[in-house]
């Protein structure tokens, strides 16, 4: 089981990122995707997730909302979260991880994650 995340990197207050989420190793559309967020000095925190199945249910934290959005695509084992707006509160590593849902449309931030990528780094600054 794998899952990378990649597409990080340095950006100015107001600009934009994609982060990209590939998974293998497990049947990917059971599994709802979240990402999560580690900032210096601070716990880490769910930002958003997605279902698993083709009417997936995404949930963001309100700190993000409108500003990111998160969207999958079964076929290529992938899980895009587009960063528009950033500010310099954003900096932090950014992981994916992956909940077993049953193939469900529903994802919830709160539950306990199966499996972990590494992260990748985002950083706001002028």
């Amino acid at each position: 089981v794998q899952l990378q995340a990649s597409g990080g990197g340095l950006v100015q207050p107001g600009g934009s990122l994609r982060l990209s989420c590939t998974a293998s190793g497990f049947t990917f559309d059971y599994y709802a995707i979240a990402w999560f967020r580690q900032a210096p000095g601070k716990e880490r925190e769910g930002i958003a997730c997605i279902g698993g199945s083709t009417d997936d249910s995404t949930e963001y934290t309100d700190s993000v909302k409108g500003r990111f959005t998160i969207s999958r695509d079964n076929a290529k084992n992938t899980v895009l979260l587009q960063l528009n707006s950033l500010n310099p509160e954003d900096t932090a590593v950014y992981y994916c991880a992956a909940d077993y849902t049953y193939g469900s449309s529903w994802c919830s931030l709160g539950r306990e994650y199966d499996y972990w990528g590494k992260g990748t780094l985002v950083t706001v600054s002028s």
